[in-house]
C-alpha cells in the first residue's frame, strides 16, 4: 500500500485594478480619514459607495461624506483571527451602519469578548496610523460612548454634499488573493508522486474502457468506475496544443517568452502539462516530439525537449487535443 502523501499549498493570485471616480474617491478619502458614500436616484446613501445604482443601474456620481461612527446591525465572533485579518486578537466582524448612511459596511471591532457585542450598539472607527488609500485606512471599529463625544474627525451626522477632490488621489489597488490549505493526493496521484521520485511516470488503466489516465484519479472519468492497475507511460510524448507565455511569473525564474504545452506522453489517454524548451518558442508545433529533462534532485521534470523524432501524425493524437 502506497503512503498517502500530503504537503501545505499556497495559491496565491495578485491582481493590479484600476479605480473609476467614485472608488478612487471613496478609499481616497480614508486615506484623508473622510468616508464618502453615494447618493441613489431615489436619494438612499450607499456605502460602500458602488458605481451604478442596484436598482435602476444608472450610473452614480453624487457623492456625500457621512460619519465615522455608526450602529452595528449585525456581527459574528471570530475567536482565531487568521493571517493577515484587520487584528491579531480574537475580534467580531460587524456590519455597521455609519450614521448618514443606509447600508452597512463590513469590518472588524476591537472587542474584549462576544459578551460586549451586540446589535446596535454604538461604534467609532479608529483609524490606522498610516494611512495609504486603502479599507485597511480603518484599522477597525471600537464601541463609542455617544456622550463622551467623538474627536476623531467624525463627520456630519447627516450625509453632507462632498465633491470627492483630494490631492494625489489614488487611482488603483493591488487586490490580493491567496489560498493556504494542505493538500492530499490521494492514493492514486500519491503513488503518481513516488513514480516521479525514480523519474519514472505512472497512470491508471480503467478496466472497462482500458484508458490509461495521467495523472491518475482513482477513478475512470467517463465510466466512473475505479481503477487500480497502474502502467507505466513515455518517457516521450507529443505536443498535441500549446501557447507563447509573454508575462513573467513573480515567483518563476523562466524568461519569456516561453511555451506551455498538453503533452501526451506514450501509452496515455490523457494528456499533461509541461514547459517546453531546447527549442525557439516559435518554432514549438502540434505533433512535436518530445522528452523529460530532469534537473538534479527534481521530483518532476523541469522541462520537455525535442527528441529528434519526425513529427507525430495529427491522427494519432487528435482525440487528446
Amino acid at each position: 500500500m502506497t503512503d498517502i502523501l500530503s504537503a501545505p499549498l499556497v495559491v496565491e493570485f495578485p491582481f493590479t485594478r484600476s479605480l473609476g471616480p467614485v472608488q478612487s474617491a471613496f478609499l481616497t478619502g480614508l486615506r484623508e480619514r473622510t468616508v464618502l458614500g453615494v447618493r441613489t436616484d431615489d436619494g438612499t446613501v450607499l456605502v460602500p459607495p458602488v458605481e451604478y445604482d442596484p436598482v435602476t443601474a444608472n450610473e452614480l456620481r453624487e457623492l456625500v461624506e457621512v460619519a465615522a461612527a455608526g450602529t452595528v446591525t449585525t456581527w459574528a465572533w471570530n475567536p482565531s483571527p487568521r493571517r493577515n485579518q484587520p487584528l491579531g486578537t480574537p475580534f467580531a466582524w460587524v456590519l455597521v451602519r455609519l450614521d448618514g448612511a443606509a447600508t452597512a459596511l463590513l469590518h472588524a471591532l476591537d472587542a474584549p469578548g462576544p459578551d460586549a457585542v451586540h446589535t446596535g450598539m454604538r461604534v467609532r472607527i479608529r483609524w490606522a496610523a498610516t494611512r495609504t488609500g486603502a479599507i485597511t485606512d480603518i484599522a477597525c471599529f471600537e464601541p463609542y460612548d455617544d456622550e463622551a463625544g467623538y474627536d476623531g474627525e467624525a463627520g456630519p451626522d447627516e450625509p453632507a454634499p462632498h465633491e470627492g477632490e483630494f490631492a494625489d488621489p489614488v487611482t488603483g489597488i493591488v487586490a490580493p488573493a491567496r489560498l493556504d490549505y494542505t493538500h492530499t493526493p490521494g492514493r492514486a496521484q500519491s503513488a503518481y508522486l513516488k513514480a516521479l521520485e525514480g523519474h519514472r511516470t505512472v497512470g491508471e488503466r480503467c478496466p472497462a474502457c482500458r484508458k490509461v489516465y495521467v495523472p491518475p484519479r482513482g477513478a475512470c472519468p467517463t465510466c466512473g468506475i475505479a481503477t487500480a492497475e497502474q502502467v507505466e507511460v513515455g518517457p516521450r510524448g507529443t505536443v498535441t496544443t500549446f501557447c507563447i507565455v509573454n508575462i513573467k511569473a513573480k515567483n518563476l525564474d523562466i524568461e519569456v517568452p516561453y511555451v506551455y504545452a498538453h503533452i501526451a506522453l506514450d501509452g496515455a489517454d490523457l494528456a499533461l502539462h509541461g514547459r517546453i524548451a531546447g527549442i525557439p518558442y516559435d518554432e514549438v508545433r502540434m505533433g512535436l516530439r518530445v522528452e523529460p529533462v530532469w534537473a538534479e534532485g527534481a521530483r518532476h521534470p523541469d522541462h520537455y525537449r525535442p527528441t529528434g523524432e519526425p513529427d507525430a501524425d495529427y491522427d494519432t493524437y487528435k482525440e487528446l487535443v
